[in-house]
């Protein structure tokens, strides 16, 4: 039963976010989910360079942060982004990695993977690419990979800790996630949790700060790291106005490493160490 509901959940999002990918800026259904809209983006952590800097059409304003901000890209690094959308963070870290580095955007719903790759092809993006696939069960090889970025993306997940799992799985020693999400800071109330359009606008699956910490660090993360930030209060007050959801939810960074050969934080080396 699990499994269905698992599954039921996954369609839910896949239609949810398919429809959003057909639609025009602007438009009711793009408006209604996390993010609220393109200009959101900058209250959420990205400069005006950066959202100037993307082809247009890839900021689709569904995010509740901005990766970039804490991964600390370096050139000729391997990125994978967990759904990817628009592919807005793809397109930002590509920048970053440069030439010698390489970004993958993986996301389930075809309609956002035809769109992004769309935008990559117009804009000569020659070291990103996109791929149809589940952030549970990634379409990357082991050990490839050295940052995993994600933005918005994994509380929509009904199956978190298969996610972290299969992260840790593609990351090279050392490598890292840096992820903007949202998160309970209270437990949600049932209309919140039960209703297909908060679960689809990251209300209803967002887990508290302590189940992320555990499922990290159940997962094999080390240097575990969850940041709330007080102040996307407002910004969620606008995704769903009139709905309390900013007395349960906000927005967090995300960080965590893979121990190894790598990385030389002392977390690498003994027990973990969570923040």
């Amino acid at each position: 039963m699990a499994s269905d509901n698992h599954e039921e959940i996954r369609a839910q999002v896949r239609d949810r976010y398919g429809k959003i990918a057909q639609e025009t800026p602007g438009s009711s259904c793009a408006t209604a989910c996390c993010g609220a809209s393109p200009d959101a983006s900058l209250r959420l952590g990205y400069s005006p360079g950066e959202l100037s800097a993307v082809p247009d059409g890839a900021n689709l304003g569904l995010g509740c942060g901005n990766p970039q901000a804490i991964a600390a890209l370096q050139p000729g690094e391997t990125v994978v982004d967990l759904g990817s959308g628009g592919g807005i963070d793809c397109f930002l870290a590509a920048r970053r990695v440069g030439p010698a580095g390489r970004v993958i955007g993986v996301d389930m719903t075809a309609e956002m993977v035809a769109k992004a790759r769309g935008h990559a092809a117009g804009a000569g993006a020659a070291n990103v690419e996109f791929r149809l696939g589940e952030i549970e069960h990634l379409p990357v090889a082991d050990g490839t990979v050295d940052v995993i970025l994600s933005n918005c993306v994994i509380n929509l997940s009904p199956d978190k800790a298969q996610v972290f799992r299969d992260g840790f799985r593609v990351l090279k020693p050392g490598g890292r996630l840096a992820i903007s999400d949202v998160v309970a800071v209270q437990a949600l109330p049932p209309e919140l949790r039960e209703a297909a359009a908060a679960l689809t606008g990251c209300v209803a699956g967002a887990a508290t700060v302590a189940e992320v910490k555990a499922m990290l660090a159940a997962a094999g993360f080390h240097d575990i790291r969850v940041r709330v930030k007080p102040e996307s209060r407002a910004v969620i007050r606008d995704w769903f106005p009139g709905s309390g959801a900013e007395e349960y939810i906000a927005s967090a960074t995300i960080e965590a490493v893979k121990p190894g050969a790598a990385c030389c934080a002392p977390a690498c080396c003994g027990d973990p160490r969570v923040e």
